[in-house]
């Protein structure tokens, strides 16, 4: 059955609407009986806020839908059809996400409906991101955002408000006020009862009336088109169902209360209406509900019986294909240079070749130009691409979300990688798994840059983290760590038109060092290790600041008459595993040198992965060695630190005992 909606001025399209609410309220009811037989394992419902579909129909093909997980009328509405939903309702092979993801999580690239993810207001910067690409291209597209109410206490609610606020983005906010956030009533803590925040660009909306969703919905949207900035919608209904299928709302909640809100039903109230201008007559809406009954139950049943995801496709889309190699226009002048000049005239080029390229991060306008000077003269070049960020991390990488999910080249910067912080939901919720969890019909491509690591005394916990471990282990995302100059500006270059989101970790006890150089910079693909120095009888593996370690060490050996061989891993994520059991075959010992911790610090997954398989592990003479920090914070004092940290005779300890 094709249901659709006109503009819902006219009571023919508010007949065809009701059709719709209908639709999403009985796919609701039927998920809940396949639940109670065992045929499904979660439901969440969206009774109640099905009137809030009539916002739809304000939008355009080309606006984008940022939705929560109880808005299935709203998907409806955008085209997402019921036999659809049913696939996802059983996780099935042919759903948005294959079965990767829970019901109500939906997703659809083609209508422009962005992957929903489970942390509350989630949604909110990508939204914003994707709002200011628009305005930055000159387009007149609008994102529509919703939100439930519990949700707007979460910090990146206020931070995506404020964004648009600031930037006077196309975006509406649409805050779905049941009342609820599960069992806790919302009336205490929801920030606009609370006069926390202003209502200039506030508009209260009985969410229950289908008619005035859409007339104050339109008005939102034709505001953000016209240019005049976002508008938060405060939209007042009532859920009319537990939170979800594993919550009972009768435990916490009087049974008056709950009866006062099914008086208030939008889809009876909306019937009542229609039946009483003569629009529908009794007898019509009752078969009408038979039919769509007998559909969804129909479309349900078809869904159920179709193929199941199978097992072995459960890496796939994890990463997108490694894109070409471009050739890097990035030239060297001298036959020596340092990381932060190589950076700097990589983004350079990347600025000056495509003009979707953008830099954002704090303090990189000029003319300060970063506090390590990463973006120095960038800002001055290209004034359009270049911007200073708010102090909000979340922001930051949020927004690299959705303008790389709608075509933008996000190189966005970190101050220190210890600072990431408060954006990890982004860079883990969103960014990481947008691919995996929607078969690769999303993806997010962006570059996020950070100095990291120690080895310079003042830093403290705060400036001086490494924590690479950490990192490698965010599924989706690549981590790299370059050590010479010639290095960052092939692995930059290749990660600035790769195809998915990339860690890009500048060690800063050496990114002022100056290496040699060819005059031609070549691109470098991912995963791929260089031997910094040739030996037969130890491989010593490392990267970024703890290769100097490695290099000192290497010198005494030698002394000793030991050969070291030194493989510098420059990629943590993908990592070259391969090249290492390639050295191990003709040293056949191992020492892992790095600065994070030793307890799941990166080294632990070398050796581990080098001693699980048979053929490698036959290759080693000896038990593998990691040297790495101790299991501590970084301290202030560079006495301290240095404790803290593997040194030199950790090193020549560890290389002794391989060769015992």
């Amino acid at each position: 059955m094709e249901l659709t909606v006109a503009e819902p001025r006219t009571a023919l399209s508010l007949r065809a609407l009701l059709s719709l609410m209908a639709l999403s309220r009985e796919g609701d009811r039927r998920e809940g009986i396949l639940l109670r037989q065992g045929k499904g394992w979660f439901q969440v419902s969206g009774m109640g806020h099905e009137a809030l579909a009539a916002i739809v129909y304000a939008m355009r093909p080309d606006d984008y839908l940022f939705p929560y997980y109880r808005d299935r009328a709203l998907i409806l509405a955008r085209g997402v059809t019921n036999y659809e939903l049913a696939l996802a309702y059983l996780a099935k092979k042919d759903s948005s996400s294959g079965g990767r993801q829970m019901p109500g999580h939906y997703s659809d690239r083609e209508r422009n409906i962005f992957s929903v993810a489970t942390p509350t207001a989630a949604q909110c910067l990508p939204a914003t991101g994707a709002a200011w690409g628009f305005k930055m291209e000159g387009s007149d597209q609008v994102v529509v955002t919703s939100v439930g109410d519990a949700a707007v206490r979460q910090g990146e609610f206020y931070e995506a408000l404020a964004f648009a606020l600031q930037e006077k983005l196309p975006v509406v906010f649409v805050i779905e006020d049941n009342r609820y956030g599960i069992s806790t009533p919302t009336e205490k803590f929801f920030p606009y009862r609370l006069g926390a925040l202003g209502e200039d660009s506030l508009v209260r909306v009985d969410a229950r009336d289908p008619l005035e969703v859409y007339e104050k919905g339109e008005a939102a949207i034709n505001k953000a088109r016209r240019g005049d900035g976002p508008t938060v919608l405060w939209c007042e209904l009532d859920r009319l169902c537990s939170h979800t299928s594993s919550d009972d709302q009768r435990v916490y909640r009087q049974a008056d209360d709950i009866s006062c809100d099914q008086m208030r039903d939008p889809l009876d109230n909306l019937a009542r209406e229609l039946i009483h201008q003569g629009v529908l007559t009794p007898e019509d809406w009752k078969t009408e509900l038979e039919q769509i009954e007998r559909v969804v139950r129909d479309e349900y049943d078809l869904a159920e019986h179709t193929p199941d995801p199978q097992p072995e496709a459960i890496m796939e889309h994890l990463f997108g294909e490694p894109a070409p190699l471009l050739a890097s226009p990035v030239t060297f002048g001298e036959p020596a240079a340092t990381m932060v000049s190589a950076v700097n005239q990589t983004l350079l080029k990347a600025l000056e070749q495509d003009p979707r390229t953008i830099i954002f991060g704090e303090d990189i306008e000029d003319p300060k130009g970063g506090v390590f000077g990463l973006t120095k003269g960038l800002s001055n070049a290209y004034p359009s691409q270049v911007f200073n960020s708010p102090l909000a991390e979340a922001t930051i990488v949020g927004a690299a979300v959705g303008l790389a999910t709608t075509g933008w080249r996000p190189i966005f910067e970190i101050q220190f990688m210890d600072f990431i912080g408060p954006a990890l939901n982004q860079l883990i919720n969103q960014a990481a798994s947008l691919r995996w969890r929607t078969c690769g019909e999303w993806s997010c491509p962006f570059t996020l840059i950070a100095p990291y690591g120690a080895y310079l005394p003042g830093g403290s916990l705060w400036h001086s983290e490494s924590n690479e471990g950490m990192w490698a282990h965010i599924h989706g995302v690549n981590v790299v760590i370059p050590s010479t100059a010639e290095d960052a500006a092939g692995l930059l270059w290749t990660v600035i038109h790769g195809n998915d989101p990339t860690l890009f970790l500048l060690p800063k006890h050496i990114f002022r060092k100056r290496t040699p150089v060819r005059p031609e910079c070549e691109p470098i693909p991912l995963g791929k290790a260089a031997i910094r120095r040739s030996g037969e009888d130890i491989t010593v593996v490392s990267w970024g600041n703890c290769l100097e370690l490695a290099e000192e060490a290497a010198e005494r050996m030698e002394d000793e008459g030991v050969s070291v061989e030194i493989l510098d891993l420059r990629c943590i994520v993908p990592c070259d595993y391969e090249a290492i059991a390639q050295s191990l075959g003709h040293t056949g010992r191992l020492v892992v040198v790095h600065e994070d911790a030793r307890t799941t610090g990166f080294g632990q997954s070398i050796i581990s992965e080098i001693v699980s398989k048979p053929d490698w592990f036959n290759l080693l003479l000896s038990p593998p060695q990691l040297v790495a920090r101790q299991d501590v914070h970084i301290p202030y004092h560079p006495t301290l630190e240095y404790a803290a940290l593997p040194d030199l005779n950790d090193v020549l300890s560890a290389m002794r005992l391989v060769m015992e």
